[in-house]
């Protein structure tokens, strides 16, 4: 998550919060702001900026095709199975700003069964370094890789570090919290959610939202794997990779409001977003903002759904896809029964399990 500065936080203004809370009758624990400046958007052209109501313009938002996987993927972080090998990667991320290019390479890609969507990050790194172990931590104060899936009326949050420590936040936002029926939900009951404005786009044209700080995504898998030594500077490291896995049946709230098939039907489009936060910037004359993303918002705000990537969720199997003549897709795959066994327990290169 980013913060109003040339780091990153939640913060949100008290002024906003209690405007929010006297409306709507939400708890509120908000943070004062910093003092620090965000920093200053990129430049978007008068035409791009006057056919879109948001700072990334639609042409310029990426598109994927996340293919299926024939078996369960082991989830232990290093992105050594044939799949994530045979699967397209997104290109190198950009400056969140900019676009520009990032003194590091970050990639990410996507796959999923019937059960899981799974997402790999690679991320090369000298001197990795991590601080928080516990979960929910704010791991936006650590170098982080950040995954945002977007529904209609809501979207999650997940953001890990090199110690496989997690942070997440489910938001709904303020216009659906009534009427979508988050407001029956115990986990979104009105004492368990705070406002929330975004960070450095505050005039969303769908107003503001809340989100549940204590919400955790039910069965996720998590792990990492580190080519390296963490918060170890005496030697240079490769980097780490971080593999997740996220079931289907988790994202039902997410599902809701457009009634979407879950696991997607062949051709679905789900809004994703991909980010990597550093506590460090290349040197100048580098315009380097702390941020890379897989398609730039061209404004300091990860809370922006219009600017997620578009992911097209394909039945061809990875395996196979790049073997059928263009054009060509294979026929349905028959869904099978949820699986009853879950993927053991592995532990990290460091030592940290996977969760």
């Amino acid at each position: 998550m980013l913060k109003a500065s040339p780091l990153r936080s939640r913060w949100i203004t008290l002024g906003f919060s209690c405007l929010l809370s006297a409306v709507f009758g939400f708890s509120s624990n908000a943070v004062e702001p910093t003092n620090a400046v965000v920093p200053a958007p990129a430049s978007v052209s008068t035409n791009e900026a006057a056919a879109s109501r948001f700072p990334c313009p639609d042409k310029l938002v990426a598109n994927y095709s996340a293919m299926r996987v024939s078996k369960p993927l082991v989830i232990d972080g290093k992105l050594n199975e044939p799949e994530w090998k045979a699967c397209t990667w997104s290109p190198r991320f950009v400056d969140i700003l900019s676009g520009g290019k990032t003194i590091h390479d970050t990639k990410a890609a996507v796959l999923w069964d019937d059960d899981y969507l799974y997402v790999g990050f690679k991320i090369e790194e000298p001197f990795v370094h991590a601080k928080f172990t516990e979960h929910n931590s704010p791991i936006y104060y650590d170098n982080d890789v950040e995954m945002f899936i977007a529904g209609r009326d809501s979207y999650y949050e997940f953001e890990i570090n090199a110690f496989n420590t997690s942070y997440e936040v489910f938001f709904i936002w303020n216009d659906a919290y009534e009427k979508g029926g988050f407001s029956q939900a115990p986990e979104f009951k009105k004492d368990q959610v705070t406002p929330f404005n975004g960070v450095g786009f505050t005039n969303h044209p769908r107003g503001g939202r809340v989100g549940a700080f204590k919400w955790t995504f039910p069965g996720k898998k998590t792990a990492v794997f580190v080519d390296g030594t963490v918060n170890k500077d005496d030697d240079r490291d490769r980097g780490w990779t971080v593999e997740l896995a996220l079931p289907w049946k988790g994202m039902e709230w997410l599902a809701k409001a457009d009634e979407r098939s879950l696991p997607p039907k062949n051709g679905d489009i789900w809004r994703m977003d991909f980010s990597r936060f550093n506590q460090y910037k290349e040197a100048a004359p580098a315009a380097d903002s702390g941020g890379w993303v897989w398609t730039p918002h061209r404004v300091w705000d990860s809370h922006v759904p219009e600017c997620f990537a578009k992911v097209r969720f394909l039945t061809n199997s990875v395996r196979t896809m790049r073997l059928l003549p263009r054009g060509q897709e294979e026929p349905p795959v028959r869904r099978t029964a949820p699986a009853t066994n879950s993927l053991p327990t592995r532990k990290s290169a460091d030592g940290s399990k996977a969760q």
